[in-house]
Formats: structure tokens, sequence, C-alpha cells
């Protein structure tokens, strides 16, 4: 086993980790310097839980598999019955001075679930559909507590990953699109049944139809890509941030990038993350060609979960989706996110380790 880490898959998380630092701190400045603080608090235990995830081996997690669904029903239960509810949601559950998000815990938990399911029945997914609904049922009763909160968002982005890993691991293509037009029909269903889901739509659709309403964050977001033009207004000179643009330390994080930063900014930030993903699909098409289906259906799990809510919250600034609530991996603000997402790194570093030749 190599104990070398991947240079060009290091290189590129860690210049986003950094740029994210940085932007944390360009746009949270008119909020205080607490969040600098807790930022790089949460960067020094998003690291730790790298170091742990990458020192251990994969068939451990492969042993806790079957666990960590009862774990993910655990977690989106006990929010439900004891979580502070905070703008409306009900998906934090206070740990001594910090809080815990459900749905973030429930993402490693179910890609775990989800890779152990299908290395354990790989080559009888394609064959038996039962197989194929047995894993949807796991993922539709965490989706449903999930919703409960609500937690629309990580439900979205779920069900795309263990769609897209179904695909994956080879289920015949009319039982993959009989599934994908139920779950598209069911999430449209979900999406125009509450209000503020619907307003959300609305204001995708046309920001500037009610731009003091349902349109406000998208329209703010769209004037400061307009304001950053190509080379952006300097670091730290974003005007959204200060008096226009709602969270913009979180879910609109990448507004304020682009008007610092500009268009070319903006695309060297989503060229990092390309190489990222790029080479996380490397990785994980490496563990298949060795026989190792966890690591690598763990890893194309990982990076469909990765790139996935990168692409969505991308997607959200510029306009071409509608507001999710799902924060930009390694960037936004926020420690559940950033914990996560490095653990999650962390397993794919060790992936890389135990399935290099070199």
């Amino acid at each position: 086993m190599s104990y070398r880490l991947d240079t060009l898959l290091l290189m590129s998380w860690l210049l986003i980790l950094a740029a994210g630092t940085v932007m944390v701190v360009s746009a949270s400045i008119v909020k205080g310097e607490s969040f600098l603080y807790k930022h790089l608090l949460f960067l020094v235990l998003a690291l730790s839980g790298f170091l742990i995830a990458l020192m251990m081996p994969l068939n451990i997690w492969q042993q806790f598999s079957r666990l960590a669904l009862l774990l993910a029903v655990g977690f989106c239960a006990a929010v439900l019955v004891v979580g502070d509810t905070r703008l409306g949601a009900q998906r934090w559950i206070a740990v001594g001075g910090f809080s815990v998000q459900a749905g973030e815990i429930a993402k490693p938990l179910m890609l775990l679930y989800f890779a152990g399911f299908l290395s354990r029945f790989h080559g009888q997914v394609a064959d038996d559909p039962m197989i194929m609904l047995r894993l949807l049922g796991t993922f539709a009763l965490v989706a449903v507590l999930l919703l409960f909160e609500p937690d629309f968002g990580t439900v979205v982005l779920l069900a795309i990953t263990v769609s897209a890993m179904l695909f994956l691991a080879g289920v015949k293509l009319r039982h993959f699109l009989l599934v994908v037009m139920i779950g598209v029909a069911l999430l449209s269903i979900l999406a125009v049944v509450e209000p503020y889901r619907l307003a959300r739509l609305v204001g995708f659709l046309d920001p500037w139809a009610d731009v003091g309403n349902s349109g406000y964050q998208l329209a703010q977001a769209l004037i400061g890509f307009g304001r950053g033009e190509f080379f952006g207004l300097g670091l730290g000179e974003s005007v959204q941030k200060v008096w226009y643009l709602p969270e913009a330390h979180t879910d609109f994080i990448f507004a304020v990038f682009a008007e610092e930063l500009g268009a070319v900014g903006a695309l060297c930030l989503i060229g990092l993350f390309a190489v990222l993903v790029m080479r996380l699909l490397q990785i994980a098409r490496q563990a298949f060609d060795v026989g190792d289906l966890f690591a690598g259906y763990l890893v194309y799990g990982i990076t469909l979960l990765i790139g996935i809510q990168a692409l969505i919250n991308v997607g959200v600034n510029i306009g071409v989706l509608p507001t999710k609530g799902l924060t930009l991996p390694f960037v936004s603000y926020g420690g559940n996110s950033l914990i996560i997402c490095c653990v999650l790194l962390g397993m794919a570093f060790r992936a890389e380790m135990e399935t290099s030749d070199g």
C-alpha cells in the first residue's frame, strides 16, 4: 500500500479550503470577527476528522456500513424530538456549545450504507429489481424523516446520488428510467405543495418579478455577479455582502466571490472543483480495477455528493436552479458541512492509498 497522498487532489482541495477561508472572512466581516475564529475552529476540527478518516482502514467502514443506516435513521428521528427550531426548520441538535445538523450527519452515513449494500449485491442489482427496491426503500425512510424537518435540499442531493450509484451498479436502463421518472414526479409534487417552496420556484423563474420578496436573494446575487465583471472589485470590496445579500457567508458566498474576484476568479474556483471531481472519479475507477468494490462505490458516492452539491450551489447563485439551502463544499461558512466534507475526502484519500499500485 502506498502512503503518498495524491498530489493533484491534495493541492486542489487545499486551494479550495484556502479560498473558502479567505472568503468567509471577507463575506462575514460586517458581522464581526467571531466568524473568523469560529471558522478556524471548524477548520481545525475538519482537518482532524480528515486525518482520522485517512488513518482508518476502509474495511472498518465497510463493517460499519449496516449500522450506518440505523444511525442515520436515529439522528433524523432524534432531531424531530429534541432538535432546535431555527427559521422554521427543526434540523439541529444542540451538543454543548455546538449544533449538529442531522441532514449533514445523514450524508456520510447513507453513503456508507449505499456503498456497503451495492458491494454486497454487486452483479445482482441488474438482474433482480427487488434488490434495487430494497435500497430505495431504506433511502425513502431517511428521506421522509428529513422532509419532516424539513430539509428538502438534502433529500434532493441524496436522491440524485443514490440514483447515480444505482446506474453505476448496472441497474437495467428501463428500471433506472422508471425510478428517475417517479423520483422527479415526487420531488416536483413536494416542491409545489409547500407555499415557501413554490415561492422559491417562482422567484427562480423570474426573480425580477418579485424582487422585494421571493426573488430578492437571487436578484442581489446576480447584481453581485454584474458588479464583479471580469476581474472583480477587489478582495473585501463587495457591496452586496454589506447591505443587500442575505446569507452572504453561507449559501451565497459564491456570488460574493464573483463580485470581489470577478468572472476570472469564479471560473478558477470552478476549475479547482472540476480537478477535484475528476481526480476522485479516477480513484473510484482505480478501486474497481483492483476489485475493491466497497472503495469504488464509496468514492463514487463521495464524488457525486460533493460534486453535485457544488454544482447546485453554483447553479443557485447564477440563477439556473431554484434555491435549495445547500452550501458550497469547503468554501461556505458552517462547521457541520466543512467537517463532514473533509471526513469524506479523508476516506477518498484512504481509498487511493489502499488501491494504488505504487
